[in-house]
């Protein structure tokens, strides 16, 4: 067992949690949800730090993946009142963790099906149905009946 920390590694946290626990809450919907998951991602992380090629997609998997099983059906953001956030709560899970990573954390189509490991039409079939609702949500209506 080590008596430190590898300084590689708290670097490595240090520069990405902030992100990560953004938009794994925005994901899940709560907060106490997306500091357990980050946590334990990064605890995984830890054991495997020397073995793990690329550590972001290894963090990024454990944190995202959870959301799309089926057992992953609380109600997100519980008594909120903020517009976005009631809308995002609107979202199937897949399709708010589809488009939280498209649009917050700005990953392609490509990216997050490899992440999430979806097919690219899943991914680009949630991604559409989740801006459809996101936008219905928020009062902008359906861009397809402007004319």
């Amino acid at each position: 067992m080590h008596d430190t920390v590898d300084p590689d590694f708290a670097s490595f946290v240090d520069a990405r949690q902030g992100r990560w626990l953004r938009t794994a809450y925005l994901v899940y919907g709560d907060l106490h949800r997306a500091e357990e998951l980050l946590l334990r991602a990064f605890t995984q992380l830890s054991v495997r730090w020397t073995r793990v090629d690329d550590p972001d997609a290894f963090v990024q998997r454990q944190l995202y993946q959870p959301a799309l099983r089926p057992w992953n059906r609380a109600k997100p953001f519980p008594d909120e009142e903020d517009p976005v956030k009631l809308a995002l709560a609107e979202l199937t899970p897949a399709q708010r963790t589809v488009f939280v990573l498209l649009h917050l954390e700005e990953l392609t189509e490509f990216e997050v099906s490899e992440l999430l490991g979806l097919s690219h039409t899943a991914v680009h079939a949630h991604g559409l149905s989740a801006f459809g609702r996101f936008r219905t949500a928020m009062g902008a209506g359906d861009w397809r009946d402007a004319r």
